[in-house]
């Protein structure tokens, strides 16, 4: 019974000192809340969730608070009071796993537009020789599945835009399935992140750059969610478009700096 009970204990302590968290946006994903944590858990690297609900009407909340029952060490739950900007949520999970001492700390979508098993490619980019791993529609090619083409055509060509504008030797500018290590996170200054939206994307990838941090693509293939609705609209890509210029023009008066502590 005693060595029965150490193993429990033993057990218990690799749960709780996984060194990656998956940081999962969301907003009436009630749809799919439940499988793409599943997904996560089920893969053979040890990954933890915090979930950043912005106050979703359709009960998503709920969900992860009862599947917390079944998994209280991996899975944790930041709840907000309303939509307060796709920036805003990885600005707050940003702070809370450093804070929780996480090594390596991604951003995916809840909608299965992100294969939850390229988590471990991006893991392993950033244990070998990565310190921002981006996973990539546009690095060899245009790998989007079900998308309207008018809609590629704008997420590919803003990311050209982008990459233009900046001189990042990115692809996918835009891209929102992204693993940092801890230490870029730790160095950015979260305070001078202006961006909510789309562009919020382009910030970071952006800051790291100015900032000597090497950036390496992993190639995914990009599937448009079948469940729930997208949150994406006109005004997201305007914000993106004219802030580009903007994150430019502040690089060229020395407008990136580190974080005070540095």
């Amino acid at each position: 019974m005693l060595i029965g009970h150490l193993k429990s204990l033993f057990l218990r302590k690799i749960v709780i000192m996984s060194d990656s968290i998956v940081i999962i946006p969301t907003y009436n994903e009630i749809e799919n809340i439940e499988n793409i944590i599943r997904a996560v858990f089920d893969l053979p690297k040890e990954f933890h969730i915090l979930v950043i609900d912005d106050g979703s009407p359709d009960g998503t909340a709920d969900v992860v608070k009862s599947l917390q029952k079944e998994f209280p060490e991996k899975l944790h739950l930041l709840e907000r009071a309303g939509k307060l900007g796709l920036g805003t949520a990885y600005i707050l999970g940003f702070r809370w796993a450093i804070t929780h001492d996480y090594d390596y700390i991604f951003e995916m979508d809840a909608d299965f537009s992100h294969n939850p098993k390229d988590l471990v490619r991006l893991y392993d980019a950033c244990l070998t020789e990565a310190d921002v791993a981006v996973g990539s529609r546009y690095s060899t090619g245009v790998n989007v599945v079900n998308w309207p083409m008018g809609r590629v055509l704008m997420s590919y060509f803003a990311s050209k835009y982008v990459k233009l504008i900046t001189g990042m030797k990115v692809h996918d500018t835009t891209a929102g399935f992204v693993c940092y290590k801890r230490r870029v996170l730790e160095t950015i200054d979260l305070d001078s992140i202006h961006f909510k939206g789309y562009a919020f994307q382009i910030e970071m990838k952006y800051t790291a750059y100015v900032l000597g941090f090497n950036i390496k693509e992993v190639s995914i293939v990009f599937v448009n969610r079948i469940l729930g609705t997208s949150k994406m609209s006109s005004g997201i890509f305007g914000e993106a478009f004219f802030g580009v210029i903007g994150l430019r023009i502040r690089k060229m008066f020395g407008g990136f700096k580190k974080a005070p502590k540095y």
